[in-house]
C-alpha cells in the first residue's frame, strides 16, 4: 500500500513559532515527525489494528494541528531560524599559568560540565558529550542533535539540555528524551531537582516542568537573558539581567529579589547560599533567604563561578582567560591564567578545579596549596593533552532493543490515561498506582518494557527509570 503524507508548518513573524508537523500513513502504521523547521525533529511510530483505524487517528491529529494554526506547506521552502548562542569573547590573560594536569580537546566551545567521583562530563556546542575518567581518558561519548547548553545531575541521573529544546537522559547506552521543552522557548540554562525540571530562557522567563513533562508554572522576571537557574527543595533561584529572584517550587510565588550591579552570566548554589557571577566583574553571594552576603571582585566580566566546602573558597572564571580564588569573606587569594581560553563553566571537586572553555577544552587544574604556590612562582607541571576520539558516539533513537529474558530488571507497562500515555510498574513489590518517569519518544500503548532499574523518587509519589530499556516480546 502506498504511503499517504501530510506536512504542516506553523511559522509566525520574528520570535514566534517556527515548527513543522508531518504525518505519514502506511497501511496500519502512522509515523509522526515534529520539531523546529530545518531540524530532523522527533519521530514517533504507532501501529493500529486496521488501516481505517490508522487513518482515522492520523486525521484526528492533523485536524488538531490545523485548529492550532498549522497550514499545509512544502518542506524546505522555509529555512531554519538561528538559535541564540551566548555571545562570548575571550582574551589572553597576563597572569601566571595555572597548574593544569590534563586537558581534553572537545573541538567546540563548551558550556556543559559535571564532575563526580567516577566521571568528568563535558558537552559542547557541536552537540557532543564526552565522559572521561579522572585521568582524562574517554570512556563514553554521545552525539546529540544540537548544541549542549548545560549538563546537570539529579541524584544518579545525568541530563543534557540542548538547543533543539529537548533534555536528554544520558544514563543508558543511548540518549533518551526525558523532557520536551516547547520549541519556542530559547533555552539558556536549566536545572533538575528530584525530577522537577526548571528552565530559564532568553526572555527572562523561568518555567518548571514535572516528571511527567507537564508544565507547572511560568514566570516572567524583571530582566532578560536568564543565564542562571538553580533549584532545591525550597525553591528556584533565577539570575537574569536585573539580578537574582527566588520563587517557591509549588506555585511560583516570588519570595525575594536582589539587584546585581551587572547582568548575571552564571550561577552556583550551595546548601545555604547562591552565587551569581555578573558582567560588572563581580560575584554576588545571597543567602537562600535573600540576605546579601560578600561580593567577590574580579578584573573582568565573570563567565563562571563555583565554590568549595559550602563557600569556604569561591572560584571564578572571567572573559580574559583568568581564574580566581577567594576566601569566604571576599579576599582574593590568587589569580592565574587558564592557558586554554575563558572558562564558560566550572566545578571544584576533591582539590581540583575543572573548567570547560571557549576553545572547547575540559581542563583539570591542581588547586592544592603547593601546586598554586609553585604556579605563582612560575613552575607548572607538564599537562597531558588528550584529543577527542574519532566517531560521533551514540545518538538519540526511538529504536529499542527487544528481549524475552526477564531474569534481571524490572517490568513496566505503557497504558493510556485520558489522552496521555503513562507508564506503571507491573513487577511485584512496587506500587501499581505510581507513575514512572520514562522516555517520551519510545512509549507505545500496551507495550511492556524491561528496565535495568526502577527507583522511588526522593520525595515519593512516583518512580524513575534508570539505565538501559528493552522491549519485551
Amino acid at each position: 500500500m502506498a504511503e499517504e503524507k501530510t506536512y504542516l508548518e506553523l511559522s509566525e513573524a520574528n520570535e514566534g513559532s517556527h515548527k513543522f508537523y508531518e504525518v505519514i500513513i502506511k497501511d496500519t502504521e502512522v509515523t509522526i515527525r515534529y520539531g523546529r523547521i530545518g531540524d530532523s525533529g522527533q519521530t514517533q511510530k504507532k501501529t493500529y489494528p486496521t488501516p481505517d483505524k490508522a487513518k482515522a487517528e492520523a486525521n484526528k491529529k492533523i485536524k488538531e494541528k490545523l485548529a492550532k494554526g498549522y497550514e499545509p506547506a512544502v518542506m524546505g521552502v522555509r529555512q531554519k531560524r538561528s538559535v541564540t548562542r551566548r555571545a562570548v569573547t575571550s582574551t589572553t590573560s597576563t597572569a601566571q599559568q595555572a597548574p593544569i594536569l590534563w586537558k581534553f580537546n572537545s573541538n567546540s566551545a563548551a558550556f556543559g560540565i559535571f564532575i563526580d567521583g567516577n566521571r568528568c562530563w563535558v558537552g559542547n556546542q557541536a552537540g557532543q558529550v564526552f565522559a572521561l575518567n579522572h585521568q582524562g581518558q574517554v570512556i563514553n561519548q554521545f552525539k546529540l542533535p544540537d548544541g549542549v547548553k548545560c549538563l546537570v545531575a539529579d541524584d544518579i541521573w545525568i541530563y543534557a539540555g540542548c538547543d533543539d529544546g529537548n533534555v536528554y537522559d544520558l544514563t543508558g547506552k543511548l540518549p533518551r528524551v526525558a523532557y520536551n521543552i516547547d520549541e519556542n522557548v530559547d533555552i539558556f540554562w536549566l536545572d533538575i531537582n528530584n525530577g522537577l525540571l526548571v528552565v530559564s530562557d532568553a526572555n527572562g522567563g523561568v518555567t518548571t516542568i514535572d516528571h511527567e513533562d507537564e508544565s507547572q508554572w511560568t514566570r516572567l522576571s524583571q530582566g532578560q537573558s536568564g543565564w542562571m537557574v538553580r533549584c532545591d527543595e525550597a525553591g528556584v533561584y533565577h539570575g537574569h539581567s536585573q539580578g537574582v529572584t527566588m520563587y517557591d517550587n509549588q506555585e511560583g510565588r516570588m519570595l525575594w529579589h536582589q539587584q546585581t550591579g551587572g547582568a548575571v552570566l552564571f550561577g552556583w548554589q550551595e546548601t545555604s547560599a547562591v552565587y551569581a557571577g555578573a558582567s560588572d566583574q563581580k560575584i554576588y553571594c545571597f543567602s537562600k533567604q535573600g540576605k546579601a552576603g560578600p561580593v567577590y571582585k574580579c578584573d573582568a566580566s565573570v563567565y563562571s563561578c563555583a565554590t568549595a566546602a559550602d563557600g569556604k573558597y569561591v572560584f571564578a572564571g572571567d572573559n580574559s582567560s583568568s581564574i580566581y580564588c577567594f576566601n569566604e569573606s571576599g579576599e582574593r587569594l590568587w589569580k592565574l591564567s587558564t592557558g586554554c581560553a575563558s572558562a564558560l563553566s566550572m566545578q571544584f571537586f576533591e582539590n581540583h578545579i575543572y573548567i570547560v572553555t571557549t576553545d572547547g577544552s575540559l581542563a583539570c587544574i591542581d588547586a592544592s596549596e603547593a601546586a598554586i604556590q609553585a604556579a605563582q612562582a612560575g613552575t607548572i607541571p607538564q599537562a597531558a593533552i588528550i584529543k577527542a576520539p574519532k566517531g560521533e558516539g551514540a545518538a538519540p533513537s526511538a529504536v529499542v532493543e527487544t528481549t524475552t529474558d526477564t531474569s534481571q530488571g524490572v517490568i513496566v507497562e505503557c497504558y493510556k490515561e485520558g489522552n496521555k500515555l503513562r507508564v506503571r510498574v507491573v513487577s511485584p513489590g512496587y506500587k501499581p498506582n505510581w507513575k514512572v518517569q520514562f522516555p517520551k519518544d519510545i512509549r507505545q500503548e500496551g507495550q511492556r518494557y524491561l528496565v535495568e532499574e526502577i527507583r522511588e523518587s526522593a520525595s515519593g509519589g512516583f518512580y524513575r527509570a534508570f539505565g538501559d530499556i528493552k522491549k519485551l516480546i
